[in-house]
């Protein structure tokens, strides 16, 4: 039969549709033509495919060969077909049997040895396999990640010998060890940071909630030191939540690592990253931070001096918790719920109101500095809080404050009561859910009346002030909000009360 048929998968955003790779041999003049919208990668497959055969002790044959990737309308790119490529032309020429091929689907790299390469996506790909039943191979230092994916039925190859070895049934491949146990992941211990109690609380309602924070203040202040132990206030993910963050994580170019599985995403891009090193692109789209950020946190340092536009990027993610990439040729969505913490200084100078003294901008050049951050976005943020400077006792005092482990229990207790009042958090609630899952006593409602009168609140301000009180009250384990919760939301939103 001069005809072979395989199984692979490509890459279209978070998800690996299947792709068929259908190799048939005619007579003719010896060409090699491979269509079905292959890339630039996929094209140059040919000259690894007929090295590999031929340095591996394979005949490779002098005929008409072509190969089909289908569907046609979707893209195909990377190496990850040069190894079904290579397996259908062994079917097509007889020179191994393909009657496990419908049992299997392959992904992988050749040398030009025939040693197999590692693929990228390997996660986000094994997902999807494990779906549809059937057994992915996948090269050695791609199959550790797969095997991460729950009833996944994984083997792993070094070469294209082993492979051929497997399906003729002379020597079976390895599969890859199912991690037993892993190592809970090590995050920096708040207790490390000294003094700014009022922050370390807006942290802690921040990560009850699922609340976006920003913090003001002056250089020194440990407004970065906060922002990275933030993750270790969260909750240990779940396996639906680390499986589909490492998926996203496997679609990056860095790709995903094991020893991270179950560690919450921190991202901490450089205030001169580019719209699409944030959000994503590219003519072959790749997630950007906001995603990668996914299921964790994305730590924007120095707020202003980011690129307006890249900035102004971030609000539709930072309501819908997805992004959308559009190019010409080709559209990507990557899920994007992340928790966003930002600081700033309050002036370019960074001494405004500190250091008595020190501050030399004019209220032009404060005005301008601040500028820079939208209203629009601004008003996305739920937490705006001032992080100022410490006083001597505090800085010089020996003593230790709570540690990121108390504080995690009472987050956990309280996203324990959103998830069975409403089964999401409070930051996710939509206008109509807050009027069911938000009831407020009378003198708290009139708190937040006299506060949109006085503070000339947005529609979403207070939406976003009423859920900030719906958190304090369950971290108080309150079923209705009172005026101390409503109290305290209202003043986390500093730049509304500074303005």
């Amino acid at each position: 039969m001069s005809l072979a048929v395989l199984h692979s998968r490509a890459l279209a955003g978070l998800h690996a549709p299947e792709v068929t790779v259908e190799v048939h041999l005619a007579n003719g003049l010896p060409s090699f033509t491979i269509v079905g919208l292959p890339d630039t990668e996929v094209k140059e497959s040919r000259d690894r495919v007929r090295a590999a055969l031929v340095n591996s002790r394979f005949e490779f044959p002098a005929r008409r060969i072509t190969v089909n990737l289908a569907p046609a309308e979707l893209r195909k790119e990377s190496g990850r077909f040069d190894l079904p490529i290579a397996l259908g032309i062994l079917a097509a020429s007889r020179q191994i049997e393909t009657a496990e091929f419908a049992n299997y689907e392959f992904a992988g790299e050749l040398s030009l040895s025939g040693a197999l390469r590692p693929v990228r996506g390997a996660l986000a790909m094994t997902w999807q396999a494990a779906q549809d039943g059937r057994a992915f191979v996948l090269p050695l230092r791609s199959a550790d990640e797969a095997a991460l994916v729950d009833g996944a039925n994984i083997y792993q190859a070094g070469s294209l010998l082993e492979v051929c070895a497997h399906l003729a049934g002379r020597q079976a491949m390895s599969r890859p060890e199912t991690p037993q146990s892993m190592v809970a992941p090590a995050y920096p211990d708040l207790a490390e940071v000294k003094g700014q109690a009022h922050a370390k609380r807006a942290l802690e309602v921040a990560a009850a909630g699922g609340h976006s924070v920003l913090m003001v203040g002056p250089p020194g202040t440990g407004k970065s030191m906060l922002a990275a132990r933030f993750p270790g206030l969260l909750p240990p993910m779940s396996n639906a939540e680390a499986l589909e963050s490492g998926a996203v994580a496997s679609l990056g170019s860095a790709g995903f690592r094991p020893e991270h599985w179950k560690q919450r995403p921190f991202r901490a891009p450089h205030h001169s990253a580019s719209m699409v090193a944030l959000v994503g692109g590219g003519s072959d789209p790749r997630p950007g931070e906001i995603s990668l950020a996914h299921n964790g946190v994305l730590f924007l340092d120095e707020l202003p001096e980011f690129d307006r536009r890249v900035l102004e990027a971030l609000r539709e993610p930072l309501e819908s918790g997805r992004v959308a990439v559009s190019r010409a040729a080709r559209q990507a969505e990557y899920p994007a719920r992340f928790q966003l913490i930002a600081a700033m200084n309050p002036c370019a100078c960074g001494y405004l109101g500190h250091f008595s003294g020190r501050c030399r901008c004019t209220p032009d050049q404060v005005v301008r500095y601040r500028g820079k951050i939208s209203g629009p976005l601004l008003d996305r943020i739920d937490i705006q809080i001032e992080v100022p400077t410490l006083r001597e006792e505090e800085l010089t005092s020996a003593g230790r404050g709570e540690g990121s482990d108390q504080v995690r229990g009472r987050v956990e207790a309280a996203r324990a009561r959103q998830t069975e009042r409403q089964g999401k958090l409070n930051s996710q609630l939509g206008p109509r859910e807050l009027e069911q899952y938000c009831p407020a006593e009378d003198a708290a409602k009139a708190l937040l009346k006299q506060a949109i009168a006085r503070l000339n609140l947005s529609a979403r301000a207070y939406h976003r002030v009423l859920k900030l009180a719906r958190t304090t009250a369950d971290l108080a384990g309150q079923g209705t909000i009172g005026i101390a919760h409503m109290a305290e939301a209202i003043q986390y939103r500093r730049l509304d009360t500074s303005t």
